[in-house]
């Protein structure tokens, strides 16, 4: 019994913020957003590659967006209000890159979770662990004006995208073959 008491006082101990890796995810992802997370470096690949047909300066700014390399998530604290804007990259244009809106990250207890609050397009999800730099996201697509439907409502409203912290103050979500317009979307985030 003095083991599971303090197990349990060993994971209330843990910092609220950070996603859980208990396998959680798996037991959540729909087998079409699996699927698009086991393609997701192909899909990347094929996306990132048309998207250098786009204009020069977007080009250049989506060059900027993916440099460098990919930092630890391990204290990182995502919980607040963020400038977020996304990149559409191949299919219907073969490069997008909108302006800037307002996002924001709670913490609910049980890990972080994102809201886009402004533009037209928005999302609402969550965050898990898959590994030390890099987090898986499972959320809901929106429109402003409409509530957000829970995350396995269907493959018009359900996204899936691997998050990547790419400075002290910066991340993104890239988000595979996503129902509508392009191949690729990704959500940058700034403070």
């Amino acid at each position: 019994m003095k083991i599971h008491a303090w197990l349990l006082a060993a994971l209330l101990a843990l910092p609220a913020a950070q996603a859980l890796a208990d396998g959680e995810v798996q037991k959540l992802i729909t087998p079409a957003d699996k699927g698009r997370l086991d393609k997701y470096e192909a899909t990347r690949k094929d996306a990132l590659e048309e998207a250098k047909a786009g204009t020069p300066a977007d080009v250049a700014e989506l060059d900027n967006i993916l440099a460098g390399t990919t930092l630890a998530f391990s204290g990182f604290d995502m919980v607040g209000d963020w400038q977020c804007r996304t990149i559409k990259a191949g299919g219907l244009a073969k490069l997008v890159v909108y302006g800037w809106f307002k996002c924001r990250v709670s913490d609910d207890g049980s890990g972080w979770m994102l809201e886009k609050v402004s533009g037209s397009q928005r999302t609402k999800g969550r965050f898990f662990d898959d590994g030390e730099k890099r987090l898986i996201y499972l959320g809901s697509f929106h429109v402003a004006g409409a509530t957000a439907k829970p995350y396995a409502s269907g493959p018009e409203s359900d996204q899936v995208g691997y998050a990547f912290r790419t400075g002290p103050q910066a991340w993104r979500i890239e988000f595979p073959a996503p129902y509508y317009e392009s191949k690729l979307d990704i959500l940058e985030f700034r403070r």
